[in-house]
């Protein structure tokens, strides 16, 4: 009931001190007042009832739905405080708990600026409206109880001593697949509980956990940093309403510029440190993967970017006179960056992708779901009625650019640019919305050409000067980027980089670089705190060049290491030495990895999940300075199988091929309609597979394994290839992963003579060269944004 109240009144208080600001602009003298009471008071109510769910998470209240759902006693407190935001209640509270902190310093921010406070405030409340309505008690309670609608809770998470009671027998079910027990909580059982005199936190021991795969220290950092961007991103939104309220467009530049820079790095820095735990959690090797899920918030932050760079044109050329250049664009991506981290919501708590990023089986409801259309076609309504309503007189106010040879064209080519990438990935995005996907080549190849060009842009706009440059000083002060590059470029292809746009890629890389290196080193001399722009440069030109060699050069082979004989690969020797149980209840298997005459303890973990009903694998990485050694492991067999099948288990994403003998296996889609999604949620009859395509001597077979769960328990129906010599049965989808397990196998078995009893693990090792500089180009990028935040923010005061 407390937490109730609390999102509540922080939901009347928005609303409340939206108007007020509201009416204060358009003229009422005496709703300043009311509407700072009512903000500090929606503030203090989005704190209390966050701290409020944190209680309730670190005392183990398992009474409450969203603590039971996701905590339990074995979780050591770092984890169990991330579970706060491991559901969509959490989430949405600790987006509306930045959003309020965030505010009370925009709050003290504006007050000091004229009639900036009204104007930006009113609509800032707006968006915490929106939030705070979204964890009120009629839509996504985190404060639900846990009988406010039926649960069935795992028996394990009751206590055993109240067994025997006889009306418990009533609410016992089983599920058959499993073996499974559960018990039904609903409000008739907690009506007994009590007339026996039982209280429901001694009834209920224990929560259902934390996903195993969040239980990393990167999870615990990932989220936050992720909802700090995209309460940030709400700032510069704001800004733009605010100067579109009063048609003033010659100061909010200023006022904005240093929050669009916190908000782009904070998330961009978000989305890093999520591709850094999928690196090292998941065990697919890489960090990014297009899944649109991850794709959904890096747009947001692409036109975050490519906003920075047309409000530099504006806040240079308005020093002249005038509006300054590029105004009615500056508007736009500010207002759309934010727009976007709302589709980017609605994207990842609809269930809308459900069929098509595994990372979103959920199903919000129906009520969620129309509020989220809401929530976005209210601000694209409003900033795009208020942009056509002011579109004449911004028109008048400024003027094409005409020079080409400008850094103002090309910054603005830049952002056009940056736009372009955003909008492929949109569109790649949000295809299975309309019942079609995109394979992951579609990002690659249409991004690339994108990359080239920006890679360039951000060398040679610097190299241009305001307003206009001659020819012959282009030339003369690229000489010294254009040399580097090229010969960088050539180590490069003599390194093996042989693909001719990969060398063009490398090449823009490396003259951004030093361009940037050049012009950063005179700066350092005179004054460090404008060589932000220069540093955050030189940090993304780092991460293309550790892009191209990780990610297009690295190298990948699966090997069965039998225990105690070293087996080569990838100029590694690798020896399985055994495995030993550790102390969380995962098992550890022990590699030792010899390079160069030095040798390493390689230490991969695998573990059956009772939460998600699976094997889960944990990869380990021998880190080196110029490569990583990444060992994910596969599968396990401790010599009592039976080898005469030689069928081989794989786990593989959408669009990834596999080979088998001489067949390559492409996993194109998964086979898992809507009807089926919709029946596994509800505990009925549903069927899921994959569609494939196999080629094997130029021939092209398509085919479906699947399994159907019937009543709970599995058929499945492999599907066999016989002159491709195949079966190949669906073993099981990992949403987690967003991959499926294939267990392949030959047709026709011969038979083999008995082999010695073994223990084998099964591995994937790749390496992944010069992968630190994709990690290293991140922390460089993120330092040059502080230090532009740091002059910006100075410069707002002037």
């Amino acid at each position: 009931m407390f937490g109730n109240i609390l999102t509540t009144l922080g939901f009347l208080s928005a609303l409340v001190a939206s108007l007020m600001y509201f009416f204060n602009f358009r003229g009422a003298k005496n709703t300043l007042g009311f509407a700072r009471i009512s903000f500090h008071l929606m503030a203090t109510s989005t704190i209390l009832a966050s701290a409020f769910l944190l209680y309730l998470i670190v005392t183990h209240q398992f009474e409450y739905k969203y603590v039971y759902s996701y905590s339990d006693t074995s979780l050591p407190l770092g984890l169990l405080m991330s579970t706060f935001y491991a559901g969509q209640e959490g989430s949405f509270l600790l987006w509306a708990l930045f959003t309020a902190v965030i505010g009370i310093f925009l709050q003290q921010y504006t007050a000091k600026r004229d009639d900036l406070e009204p104007r930006v405030m009113s609509i800032y409340c707006l968006v915490q409206t929106f939030l705070l309505l979204m964890i009120t008690p009629m839509v996504k309670n985190p404060f639900a109880l846990v009988w406010s609608e039926a649960l069935f809770a795992d028996a394990r998470t009751i206590g055993s001593q109240f067994f025997n009671l006889p009306f418990l027998q009533n609410y016992f079910f089983s599920d058959n697949s499993t073996g499974q027990q559960f018990v039904k909580i609903d409000a008739s059982l907690i009506g007994l509980l009590k007339s026996n005199g039982i209280a429901l936190n001694e009834f209920i021991i224990n929560g259902k956990g934390l996903n195993p795969l969040l239980q990393n220290f990167w999870m615990q950092i990932h989220p936050p940093v992720l909802f700090i961007g995209f309460a940030a991103m709400s700032v510069p939104f704001s800004f733009a309403f605010a100067a579109l309220m009063k048609n003033e467009y010659v100061t909010w530049v200023k006022q904005s510029f240093p929050w669009l820079l916190f908000g782009s790095i904070i998330l961009g820095l978000g989305i890093m440190l999520g591709g850094y735990w999928a690196y090292g959690v998941l065990g697919w090797g890489g960090y990014w993967a297009w899944d649109p899920v991850e794709n959904s918030s890096l747009i947001p932050w692409i036109i975050g970017v490519a906003a920075i760079h047309t409000m530099l044109v504006q806040k240079k050329s308005s020093a002249s006179g005038g509006i300054g250049g590029f105004a009615k664009t500056n508007l736009i991506l500010s207002i759309l960056a934010f727009v976007l981290v709302l589709y980017s919501t609605f994207l990842t708590r609809s269930g809308v992708l459900g069929d098509a990023s595994v990372h979103s089986f959920v199903d919000p409801g129906y009520f969620a779901y129309l509020l989220l259309m809401i929530f976005m076609a209210t601000f694209i309504l409003l900033g795009g009625g208020l942009l056509i309503y002011r579109w004449s007189y911004l028109k008048e106010q400024t003027k094409p650019y005409e020079n080409l040879l400008s850094r103002e064209m090309a910054l603005f080519t830049g952002a056009v640019t940056l736009g372009a990438t955003a909008a492929v990935t949109f569109v790649g995005t949000s295809a299975p919305i309309i019942g079609r996907s995109v394979q992951i080549s579609f990002y690659d190849e249409m991004n690339l050409p994108l990359a080239i060009l920006i890679g360039l842009l951000n060398g040679f706009s610097l190299i241009l000067k305001w307003k206009e440059t001659q020819g012959q000083d282009i030339f003369k002060k690229s000489l010294f980027s254009l040399s580097a590059a090229v010969i960088t470029t050539i180590l490069f292809v003599i390194l093996g980089v042989h693909d001719f746009m990969m060398i063009l890629f490398a090449f823009g890389s490396a003259f951004s670089f030093f361009v940037n290196a050049e012009i950063a080193y005179k700066v350092f001399r005179g004054n460090f705190q404008k060589a932000g722009a220069y540093i955050s440069h030189m940090g993304i030109a780092l991460f293309f060049i550790g892009v191209i060699a990780s990610a297009k050069y690295d190298s990948s082979v699966d090997v069965d290491l039998i225990k105690n004989q070293p087996a080569e690969a990838l100029g590694y020797k690798m020896t399985f030495t055994g495995y030993q149980p550790t102390e969380d209840g995962k098992f550890s298997f022990n590699i030792d990895v010899e390079k160069d005459g030095k040798k390493y303890l390689v230490q991969p973990v695998m573990f059956y999940s009772d939460f998600n009903q699976g094997l889960m694998r944990n990869p380990d990485i021998l880190q080196k300075w110029t490569r990583d050694f990444y060992i994910s492991p596969i599968s396990y067999e401790d010599g009592s199988q039976d080898k005469q099948s030689s069928s081989k288990t794989f786990e593989i994403t959408r669009g990834e091929t596999i080979k088998f003998g001489e067949a390559e296996i492409l996993f194109v889609d998964y086979d898992f309609d809507e009807s089926s999604r919709g029946n596994m949620m509800k505990g009925g009859e549903f069927s899921i597979g994959a569609k494939l395509e196999v080629k094997h001597y130029g021939k092209v077979y398509k085919v479906t394994p699947k399994f159907i769960s019937i009543d709970g328990e599995r058929k499945d129906f492999p599907v066999d290839i016989k002159d491709a010599n195949l079966s190949i049965t669906f073993a099981s989808l990992s949403a987690d992963k967003g991959k499926a397990t294939l267990v392949v196998s030959p047709y026709t078995v011969e038979k083999l003579p008995v082999p010695v009893k073994q223990e084998i693990l099964a591995v994937n090792a790749s390496v992944k060269p010069f992968i630190n500089l994709v990690w290293g180009g991140t922390i460089i990028l993120t330092i040059g944004f502080i230090v532009s935040i740091v002059r910006r923010g100075k410069e707002s005061k002037q």
